[in-house]
């Protein structure tokens, strides 16, 4: 049986309330046996491999750039990309289900690149309405939904 592999993404810098919020789901994520897929870097990135990993759980980061050594400390597989933004793709595809906190741009990317793949997207803390995404009001929340659209 293939493990479940969810994406969390959301801004490389965020603020007190999101990082609480990402690194939440990342706990939910590990206790539900959940492998976590993330950008790599740091904000949501890491506050939420931080999450996991404090429950024992597996993360991976697509990064960005052409060194392992870019990934936070809590990434336990680094894959190098040296694709910029383009491994939002990446990141997109290798995910049964996403889970958006917050972010910007790029996470408006990410999103947008997610539904054209037909995957289901959760969004939380999101400034935008995005049609096509599920609202969560909480991390618990956020999670159950993610886990409840996957196959």
């Amino acid at each position: 049986m293939v493990k479940m592999q969810v994406g969390v993404i959301g801004g490389g810098v965020c603020d007190n309330k999101t990082e609480m919020i990402a690194e939440e789901i990342g706990r939910e994520l590990a206790l539900r046996g959940v492998t976590l897929i993330c950008g790599g870097l740091g904000g949501v990135m890491e506050a939420s491999a931080r999450g996991a990993k404090r429950q024992g759980g597996t993360t991976i980061g697509i990064l960005p750039g052409n060194s392992r050594e870019d990934a936070n400390r809590y990434i336990d597989f680094q894959i190098v990309t040296n694709m910029g933004h383009a491994r939002n793709a990446i990141i997109a595809a290798s995910s049964d289900v996403l889970i958006a906190v917050g972010g910007e741009y790029g996470t408006l990317s990410e999103i947008a690149i997610a539904l054209k793949m037909g995957k289901t997207v959760v969004v939380i803390e999101s400034k935008w309405g995005i049609e096509g995404t599920i609202k969560a009001t909480d991390p618990q929340e956020a999670v159950d939904f993610a886990l409840n659209a996957i196959p």
